[in-house]
């Protein structure tokens, strides 16, 4: 990656503590930072940002009584998570922990 890990790391965890108070548009801007600039780039670290970014925005949606959108943004999400089983690369601790604080996150949520 030509980011720098400590930027990555510090914007993962942001993206945790937003997640984890229910912040769900600050989690998804807090990623989008990290994506934006790089979003063109053939890489499975960025679309796995992108699909975490969308489960972000799927709790929005969610919060927002828009269950409809939120399936889409959800399978979004769903559609990228298998990346991370084959990603090498130093965050993927980090990563296997935003993947399940967004398993709960959605149970929690969406069952609600």
């Amino acid at each position: 990656m030509a980011q720098e890990p400590n930027i990555i790391t510090c914007a993962c965890e942001a993206y945790i503590r937003s997640l984890d108070e229910g912040r769900y548009y600050d989690a998804h801007e807090d990623l989008e930072a990290l994506w934006f600039p790089v979003r063109f780039n053939d890489s499975d670290e960025v679309r796995l940002w992108k699909g975490f970014i969308n489960a972000a925005v799927c709790f929005e949606l969610i919060r927002k009584g828009r269950l409809e959108p939120s399936k889409k943004a959800w399978n979004n999400y769903q559609k990228y998570l298998p990346l991370l089983a084959g990603l090498k690369t130093v965050h993927c601790e980090i990563y296997d922990k935003i993947a399940n604080l967004i398993e709960k996150k959605h149970k929690e949520i969406y069952y609600v």
